[in-house]
């Protein structure tokens, strides 16, 4: 990460930002709590080598037709619903608990100062941290799918159209607008946007990874994770997806029906790359990526190399999440609400947890757990014991 800010100039913020996007029409179908999600498979016998307690539970509301993710600050989880609930929990007590008086269709994006959300009418709705009042409102006048990024000196807001406006975190007021032109087809994703480093990266349909200037919105770099392919446009869809990962100034990213791949952050270069497609996205430590394809299984890649490791299968037509590494597991959820723990050293299941029913909308690290967020609104956090 050094490296990073280093070759791009100072003063510059890298943001690993997630695509969640819709050209002049979306890929809706890609929404595994969707009404045409096909039929779920049947959970499979294992013998659990790991227990898994839930420590507290909390709620902030039903997430209605959009997916709403919680945010981590320190010990503090803010959460939101629909129906205009924002919430921050610590250990389980909500601290303070609002209504923001409009519909929301976006989870929380926070640091210590700030907690953002965004409502169906295109605004973006600044509340203070600590207490929960409103700071101010500015509207974007687009649709927002995917939780702002929140730093000290910048606020990145993603639209559906695949703009990227910059707010100022004092007053709300716009400092710039990047935008791309957008292929006839693209997907509809709701993952969040996060701050981290020196330069702001945003994975954006047709296969691009661009780290953009967050003191200008200027582009600094573009990179290709997949070219798109195929005589229909369904067929070019190869949209990145899910957040860049960056470990030991390396970036990772992954495409739709496209490649998943690393690249040197200190140039460019691309360091490995293999056909791939996933329409959630993926985590990595400092030896492995680990990921979820569009079939559902969860696969174990090199970090150094892209050699397969080993591949997680019968989880298969269950909407499995974006998987989160935690300790000696990767942690995944699915549309039915259960939450899998996965051996990190060959994918065989340690732990099987269900919060609710009503499917597990994301999932974040806290300390030595995780906290997932379910499309009723509920807020756990679950930890190994």
């Amino acid at each position: 990460m050094m490296s990073l800010a280093k070759r791009f100039g100072r003063g510059v913020t890298l943001a690993a930002l997630v695509v969640a996007s819709s050209g002049c029409s979306s890929l809706s179908f890609l929404n595994p709590f969707g009404p045409s999600a096909p039929k779920v498979a049947p959970l499979v016998n294992f013998q659990p080598t790991l227990t898994v307690r839930t420590e507290w539970t909390a709620s902030a509301g039903s997430a209605g037709a959009y997916v709403f993710q919680p945010a981590i600050v320190g010990s503090a989880v803010f959460a939101a619903g629909q129906d205009g609930t924002v919430a921050r929990f610590e250990d389980g007590r909500a601290v303070w608990k609002v209504n923001a008086e409009r519909k929301l269709t976006t989870g929380v994006g926070a640091n210590a100062r700030l907690a953002l959300v965004a409502s169906e009418k295109g605004e973006v709705i600044a509340l203070d941290a600590g207490t929960g009042s409103v700071k101010w409102v500015h509207k974007i006048n687009a649709e927002v799918l995917a939780p702002p990024a929140v730093g000290d000196a910048l606020v990145v807001v993603r639209t559906s159209d695949n703009r990227l406006v910059a707010l100022d975190p004092s007053d709300g007021q716009r400092k710039w607008t990047y935008q791309r032109s957008n292929p006839p087809l693209a997907l509809r994703n709701f993952t969040g946007v996060s701050f981290e480093g020196g330069v702001v990266l945003a994975g954006f349909p047709g296969g691009k990874l661009v780290a953009v200037n967050p003191v200008n919105g200027g582009a600094i770099f573009e990179l290709t994770v997949a070219v798109p392919k195929g005589s229909t446009e369904l067929e070019r869809v190869a949209d990145v997806i899910g957040p860049p990962v960056v470990q030991r100034q390396e970036v990772c990213a992954v495409a739709y029906q496209g490649r998943i791949g690393c690249f040197d952050g200190t140039n460019g270069n691309t360091l490995w790359s293999r056909e791939f497609s996933s329409p959630v996205g993926l985590d990595r430590d400092t030896r492995n990526v680990y990921v979820t394809d569009d079939q559902d299984a969860v696969s174990a890649l090199d970090a150094s190399t892209g050699a397969s490791l080993w591949k997680q299968d019968r989880l298969a037509k269950r909407g499995v999440s974006r998987p989160v590494t935690m300790g000696g597991y990767v942690v995944v959820g699915d549309r039915e609400g259960y939450v899998h723990w996965l051996q990190k050293d060959d994918g065989a299941f340690a732990a099987r947890v269900r919060p609710d029913s009503s499917g597990v909308a994301a999932l974040r690290v806290l300390g030595s757990g995780v906290v997932v967020q379910t499309r009723a609104g509920g807020v756990y956090f679950l930890a190994p014991q």
